[in-house]
């Protein structure tokens, strides 16, 4: 696939995908919302992780502010752009680990946000900076913030549009990791080939699980788990991992 406003690469089944506007904080614009819908539904059989990640100092900014068009529509912006761009996101067959590399602003933050697991260079910062342009949160953010770190945060952050360094994220529970500058790479690298070679089908169905939680009573939520088990249950991954387990070696997952 060639594209102008990301990079696209996979190895040992895990796709990176890079946002890559670095002269300008990795903006969003609609042809790299474009881009990305078009790389993450047009995956290989092979791949079995997505890591997304910024090039240069910053993840993303934001909505790229130049874009005349996208602002005198922000509402069709939102429903044509975004709201494919997101689910194609949290819709992508495999996990998504957004590798945030610095400071992942506004719908930036909120594209990284809606990852499965969110992994952040020590120095990256999160800010909901939309009050700042005398605009709501959107791409998300208010769906997807209060549920990970509580009203009363979720709140603070949107209405005074403070930078939260990720230290401080991870310790809120908005992110999974923060991890010192020096060891980001390789950290996510390891957690990518973990993935990689898991069990994927457990995986969607963890995936599936978790989003359905929020909405369901108990009874539906023990009905889901117990549908999902029978389904993993019933794979060859599930097969190989009691396997190993009796075999007391590494098991050796494909997937299926």
């Amino acid at each position: 696939m060639g594209f102008e406003t990301i990079l696209f690469s996979e190895n040992d089944g895990v796709a990176t995908l890079t946002l890559n506007r670095p002269q300008v904080m990795n903006a969003l614009n609609s042809q790299m919302r474009a881009e990305i819908v078009t790389a993450l539904t047009g995956l290989s059989s092979d791949t079995r992780c997505v890591v997304m990640t910024g090039e240069g100092r910053a993840f993303c900014s934001g909505q790229d502010l130049t874009d005349a068009a996208a602002a005198q529509d922000l509402e069709g912006t939102l429903r044509r752009e975004y709201e494919p761009m997101l689910r194609a996101v949290v819709d992508c067959p495999v996990p998504v680990i957004a590798a945030v590399n610095g400071v992942a602003a506004g719908a930036g933050a909120n594209l990284a946000l809606v990852a499965d697991v969110v992994i952040a260079i020590e120095s990256a910062q999160f800010i909901q900076a939309f009050t700042r342009i005398g605009l709501i949160p959107d791409a998300g953010g208010t769906w997807a913030i209060p549920r990970a770190i509580g009203m009363a945060r979720a709140a603070g952050m949107m209405l005074f549009a403070d930078a939260v360094p990720a230290r401080q994220a991870a310790d809120w529970g908005l992110i999974w990791q923060a991890l010192p500058d020096e060891d980001f790479a390789e950290g996510v690298s390891t957690r990518a080939r973990h993935l990689a070679q898991g069990p994927t089908l457990a995986y969607r169905a963890i995936r599936r699980a978790l989003r359905a939680s929020s909405g369901n009573d108990l009874d539906a939520q023990l009905a889901l788990e117990a549908e999902l088990q029978g389904q993993a249950g019933r794979s060859a991954d599930f097969t190989e991992g009691v396997t190993a387990f009796l075999e007391k070696r590494k098991p050796r997952f494909r997937g299926r």
